[in-house]
């Protein structure tokens, strides 16, 4: 079948009522387009995508519960998603730079058209960068994660940032220990510290990340190596360059 006239699926993700009506009313031009459903919230929306599959996302990324990247982070990037979003100079340059499609609201016919027609042209392929890059680089700088969502089979989980004890990297995943239980997550260690503020969060050993407020104390262990031993009794590795950085931020806090 020719790509110009083939049958599209799409779901409309936005908390605003107006806005899901502009994009449906845009796409009346678009009979090819069918609109399995729109969902108010991200919830909704992780539900919706990962049961109907659709072909396109319009995705808008300031929602409440779950925003645009952690719905898109939960359903997976090989889908055409064109984000929706107020103006936001910073989040716009990551788009741009990471080739992302995206409207800016208030949405003009023109815009629309443009996204839609590159986001057809990319149908089935991944994003050109991991969805926790875009995101860290879509932040305003000094802007960091409060929270961290988890998939587990059709449960999500949401972790706030303040109750995450340590990252561990393992292979291609990261485990988020956080209150006595560990949650695994497909992502790299270097993308999930980006999103984390380094006030908070030190990076002690290229497979660790700790929260700062929960270290203990710091031993020996070895020869040239210690461990961070956390106030619920944990024990994580800490590599020389690692011991050097937590030194110094244990230092700067007791002086």
């Amino acid at each position: 079948m020719n790509d110009a006239i083939r049958k599209l699926t799409a779901v409309i993700v936005d908390d605003e009522e107006l806005a899901r009506a502009v994009i449906r009313e845009m796409l009346r031009a678009h009979p090819e387009i069918e609109v399995l459903g729109e969902c108010a919230n991200g919830f909704e929306a992780v539900k919706m995508v990962s049961e109907r599959k659709p072909d396109l996302l319009f995705l808008d990324i300031q929602m409440p519960k779950l925003d645009g990247f952690e719905v898109l982070e939960l359903v997976g990037s090989n889908i055409a998603v064109i984000f929706a979003t107020a103006y936001d100079q910073h989040a716009l340059r990551a788009f741009e730079v990471h080739a992302v499609d995206y409207l800016l609201k208030p949405v003009s016919a023109d815009r629309f058209e443009a996204a839609l027609e590159r986001a057809r042209q990319r149908l089935g392929a991944p994003l050109a960068a991991p969805i926790a890059e875009l995101a860290a680089a879509a932040r305003e700088p000094g802007h960091y994660a409060e929270r961290i969502v988890v998939k587990n089979g059709t449960r999500v989980h949401i972790i706030p940032v303040a109750k995450l004890d340590y990252v561990e990297a393992q292979d291609d995943y990261v485990a988020l220990a956080s209150q006595g239980k560990k949650h695994l997550k497909q992502q790299t260690i270097s993308s999930l510290e980006a999103l984390l503020d380094p006030k908070d969060f030190l990076r002690i050993h290229r497979s660790c990340i700790v929260n700062l407020d929960r270290v203990s104390k710091v031993e020996p262990y070895g020869k040239d190596s210690h461990v961070a031993i956390l106030s619920d009794g944990s024990r994580l590795p800490v590599s020389r360059a690692g011991y050097a950085r937590l030194r110094a931020v244990l230092d700067s806090q007791t002086s």
